[in-house]
């Protein structure tokens, strides 16, 4: 048996070639050495505002002035909750965020200003639009639901992922569900403004589904959330699942870095820094094994903290670090991606020191395969320096000193943080 630093050595050098021969998303922001920063637009609650199309479409020109060049929204179709992850009627476009009409105003407004929209793309599940599992818009047989579903009228294939017992298990192995499903991408989301996707619970389905979607609507960007259990004493199991799932999609699709997440927030919640350096030296999330494809964050509507706002508080970042958490992921490789109720509802502190820091990625070109030299990571501080396509940047998280030495500039600094620039 290989031992585990070789079998891990093995997949990182596999994953390599992968990255560089494997059939990509559309036009590029995961084929490398992209700049992009994804906001999410929306929490839990946004439907309580209606229509939060309307709040995206009234923000449309401050999204962009802040350095945002994607904005991930909520599910777009008619559901049986108000969050939208129940969908019903797929093809039908009025939810509980606003009409069609206001969506594509909204969608219009992004696109003006340079900002990529993102759909919530929710196709693990499904429930009827009257009963268990009577599908319309578009209309499925009892074939379409997973054999086993708590449904007992279905007759489909058995599930290739895990179960959910909420709604209907869709049978992704079933081609009329797949035309149906890219047809709905195509002529109803990227018709009218969407350029690209966020997939839910993507552990419900195997990840060749999602890779056989992406090509065939050629999305500018995808993301999977693939969200499991993290043992922060031995975080390489985590990132290899994240590792075996973008592998299934063929190298189509990114992931969200849940290592990150969990291993970035232990650290600044309790000094252990030392978390953030693997064995090999290298950044201890995803973004150290398979950078390009890492979309990283520290919280989410679903991790979010219910108060002051926003979330539904299932493991939340320390609210009072989360500028911390900012600064290591809005200087490191990956996709880094900003909360919008840290953004827009925190206070205007902590939105302009998020703006600072995105403004500083994007002059020195910190991109999503930057390198990394890892410089401390102990019991009191972690520090790197990142190399740019257009200088470099240098950052320290925690209370021990650190100093990246003379030529440098302190370009913005706060509560156990310090970022320079060169």
């Amino acid at each position: 048996m290989l031992k585990k630093w070789m079998k891990n050595l093995l997949v990182l050098v596999g994953l390599s070639a992968l990255v560089l021969t494997a059939p990509q998303a559309g036009a590029g922001t995961l084929d490398g050495n992209s700049q992009d920063v994804l906001l999410q637009g929306f929490h839990w609650y946004s439907y309580q505002t209606y229509p939060w199309w309307g709040v995206i479409q009234n923000n449309a020109a401050n999204i962009k002035n802040a350095g945002f060049t994607m904005v991930w929204l909520p599910p777009p179709s008619d559901a049986a909750s108000n969050e939208g992850y129940l969908p019903r009627r797929l093809e039908l476009l009025d939810s509980k965020y606003g009409t069609q009409a206001n969506l594509v105003s909204a969608l219009s407004a992004l696109n003006n200003n340079g900002v990529k929209p993102i759909a919530d793309i929710v196709i693990n599940h499904r429930v009827g639009t009257a009963n268990w599992a009577d599908f319309t818009l578009p209309t499925w047989g009892a074939d379409s639901v997973c054999r086993g579903d708590e449904w007992t009228g279905a007759t489909g294939n058995t599930d290739t992922g895990d179960g959910y017992s909420a709604a209907r298990d869709i049978d992704h192995t079933k081609v009329y569900v797949q035309d149906s499903i890219v047809n709905w991408m195509n002529t109803k989301l990227k018709s009218i403004g969407f350029a690209g996707w966020r997939y839910d619970y993507v552990k419900g389905y195997n990840g060749s589904y999602v890779g056989s979607y992406n090509s065939r609507t050629a999305p500018y960007f995808s993301v999977g959330e693939l969200w499991t259990d993290l043992d922060l004493n031995n975080p390489n199991p985590h990132r290899q699942l994240l590792m075996n799932w973008l592998d299934a999609t063929g190298g189509r699709s990114g992931a969200f870095d849940f290592t990150t997440k969990g291993l970035l927030q232990q650290a600044v919640q309790y000094n252990e820094f030392w978390r953030l350096k693997d064995s090999a030296g290298a950044p201890a999330g995803a973004i150290g094994w398979w950078a390009a494809k890492s979309v990283t964050f520290i919280d989410n509507h679903d991790t979010g903290p219910s108060t002051p706002s926003g979330g539904q508080n299932h493991w939340p970042f320390p609210g009072d670090k989360i500028l911390q958490g900012y600064a290591y992921i809005l200087t490191h490789p990956g996709i880094p991606t900003v909360y919008w109720v840290h953004y827009f509802d925190w206070g205007t502190a902590n939105q302009a020191a998020i703006k600072t820091m995105i403004s500083i990625r994007k002059s020195k070109g910190i991109h999503s395969t930057s390198a990394v030299s890892i410089q401390a990571a102990d019991s009191s501080k972690y520090a790197a320096i990142i190399t740019g396509t257009a200088g470099k940047v240098a950052m320290k998280l925690g209370n021990g000193p650190w100093s990246p030495g003379t030529g440098w500039t302190l370009a913005t600094s706060g509560t156990n943080y310090a970022i320079w620039t060169q």
